[in-house]
């Protein structure tokens, strides 16, 4: 079973004026839920490993967990409120963010938690906000000190600046990580911040060097590149009309993790051990799925059945 580790929260959007304040339309969202669902429609047994919150919001997430086949016995549910990003437009029609997190239940994954989970666990997925804010961070941590020798461990730093505006917490996990995970996943766009002027090769080969199997960078419309020690693969974009690329990154790396998982490569010396033409075939596969995404509105990752066998 795939175990994805970080934060759940609802995006909420003003949805338009009333006579006496504003309709708000929340959407359940988050990466590593986003994930987690992406992972369950793609056919893989995968729990969530989180905290949630035990009023109406947190009911909605773990609603929506149950109905997509996600476990949920690895949640831990807590009396704090549930995380809220909220997306609106200022007096000049300019899309203003506002994040309510602090003191959420999301933060609140304490060591006690890792009780929880399962003793066979095929892959680690973790990443995003979730590991730079406390108490989660320490039981993230944790939890890869315990598993890395025995569990591949997938991250994808996923850098969120309105949560956690101070860069040199995100550098640290990277390092931290490096010669601790063994699949990593980072956007063009996050490499820039945690790797400023560090070209994409010298990145990938700081990674391996450290300990990295296989290193994925992904580069939006121009597609994503591979490499592990056996060699590199390029795999350009799908064209396609974009509708929008919410949840793009997210599809992406539950359907990498899935060919890997569908192949017999989901295993720690078999990550780092793929040929050229494998990295290939696993990053058109995960191109292919996050291009679905793209063609349709908000985080409305693919199934399956939409995908090549």
């Amino acid at each position: 079973m795939f175990v994805v580790c970080g934060e759940a929260l609802m995006d909420v959007f003003a949805a338009g004026d009333t006579p006496t304040g504003t309709t708000l339309d929340a959407r359940i969202g988050g990466s590593p839920f986003n994930v987690a669902l992406g992972l369950a429609r793609l056919a893989q047994p995968v729990a969530f490993f989180s905290a949630v919150s035990s009023g109406f919001l947190g009911e909605r997430l773990m609603q929506a967990l149950r109905v997509e086949g996600v476990a949920t016995g690895t949640v831990a549910r807590v009396d704090a409120p549930t995380t809220l990003g909220l997306v609106g437009l200022d007096a000049h029609g300019v899309p203003a963010y506002s994040f309510y997190g602090e003191g959420c239940a999301d933060r609140l994954l304490r060591m006690e938690a890792l009780a929880l989970l399962p003793h066979k666990i095929s892959a680690l997925q973790l990443g995003s906000y979730a590991t730079v804010v406390e108490p989660i961070a320490s039981t993230l941590r944790a939890l890869v000190e315990r598993e890395r020798a025995r569990t591949p461990i997938c991250f994808d730093p996923n850098v969120r600046l309105n949560v956690e505006p101070d860069l040199a917490r995100w550098r640290d996990m990277l390092a931290w990580m490096l010669p601790r995970t063994h699949l990593l996943k980072i956007s063009e766009e996050d490499l820039a911040l945690l790797r400023p002027g560090q070209g994409r090769a010298q990145f990938a080969g700081e990674a391996l060097a450290a300990g990295v199997g296989l290193v994925v960078l992904t580069r939006g419309s121009e597609g994503a590149t591979a490499w592990n020690r056996q060699g590199e693969a390029e795999v350009p974009a799908r064209v396609l009309t974009v509708v929008d690329t919410v949840g793009a990154g997210d599809t992406f790396q539950a359907a990498l993790l899935t060919w890997l998982a569908e192949q017999g490569c989901l295993a720690i010396d078999a990550i780092g051990a793929l040929s050229s033409a494998q990295l290939a075939q696993a990053i058109e596969f995960a191109v292919t799925a996050a291009a679905i995404t793209c063609s349709r509105r908000g985080a409305d990752l693919p199934r399956r059945a939409e995908l090549p066998a």
